[in-house]
């Protein structure tokens, strides 16, 4: 499906949504963070939650580093995955045909997996990496990377196009971390942990950005994970508070969530109709989890008929 495509069906689906879900809202309880995985059974590396269309959640670094662990949407873990020699896995985005991509911050790679028979391959690298750490996916499958250096406070944003060419799109910015992509394929999202800012910039047609605007500074607590719902609000980790914040386009904080643990990583949208928040927690080295009144972006991509 075109770039169009998706933002004419994410519009209709909001509509529709809007009207559907309210009514499922009334009964249930939203917001609230509650225990998903048991505690203790994900390194203090956890990161890079992701969801197939089956409702898997896929996180990085389940019993051991390198791993990658699925977990059912019952809350049963595995370790499904591991990374070859020393390559260590962060943030994990699917495309459209369900293929997964991890940003490997040690080796400077981003691999890709088939999940049908878990064949690996190295879908990109560039040794001008710091490290690539958290991915987003635009709707015509390019890839986004935020490249933070935390020793200097400084960072960096990559685009991956379609068949792995590396494109480096600004240099020289604080500590560049949570990174998603607006509904419509028209704005990146970009924050930095040290500094508290959350930026957004245009997308060209060509995949190149412009347009730098701060959306909010923040004065406290630092950032990692960001993720879109269907509307295009963002969820925000605010690592060091315990918390998400849900967010508009232009920075009016709409819900706070304590999620659990003063340490939430990384986030993604999940469960049968998209509204179930899966949060990477570092404190308890598990995943918690609460519902929502939008699905995620993510969930639509995999679900385009719905």
């Amino acid at each position: 499906m075109s770039a169009i495509g998706f933002a004419c069906l994410g519009a209709a689906l909001s509509i529709c949504v809007s009207v559907t879900v309210a009514a499922a809202c009334q009964d249930e309880e939203l917001f609230v963070a509650k225990p998903f995985t048991e505690i203790g059974g994900f390194t203090p590396g956890i990161e890079g939650p992701n969801c197939d269309a089956a409702g898997n959640v896929y996180v990085v670094n389940f019993k051991d580093q390198q791993t990658i662990g699925k977990v059912t949407p019952d809350g049963k873990a595995e370790v499904w995955l591991t990374l070859p020699g020393k390559s260590t896995g962060n943030g994990i985005v699917f495309d459209q045909a369900g293929m997964i991509y991890i940003a490997d911050y040690v080796e400077h790679n981003v691999w890709q997996v088939d999940p049908k028979d878990k064949s690996l391959k190295v879908y990109a690298h560039d040794d001008r990496m710091n490290q690539p750490n958290d991915l987003a996916i635009a709707p015509n499958g390019t890839l986004y990377a935020s490249d933070p250096n935390w020793k200097e406070g400084t960072g960096q944003l990559w685009r991956i196009d379609v068949g792995g060419k590396v494109v480096r799109l600004a240099e020289g910015m604080g500590t560049t971390n949570g990174i998603e992509v607006s509904p419509d394929g028209k704005t990146l999202y970009v924050s930095e942990s040290a500094q508290r800012n959350v930026w957004a910039f245009d997308i060209a047609d060509d995949g190149g950005i412009s347009g730098k605007r701060l959306i909010r500074r923040f004065d406290n607590y630092s950032f990692d994970g960001m993720r879109c719902d269907v509307d295009g609000n963002l969820y925000i980790t605010r690592h060091g508070g315990g918390l998400v914040v849900k967010m508009t386009p232009s920075g009016e904080i709409l819900q706070t969530i304590h999620v659990l643990g003063t340490k939430p990583s990384n986030l993604c949208f999940g469960g049968p109709d998209g509204r179930t928040v899966y949060v990477t927690e570092v404190d308890g080295g598990r995943l918690v989890s609460f519902r929502v009144d939008k699905p995620g972006l993510a969930w639509l991509r995999h679900h385009p008929a719905k």
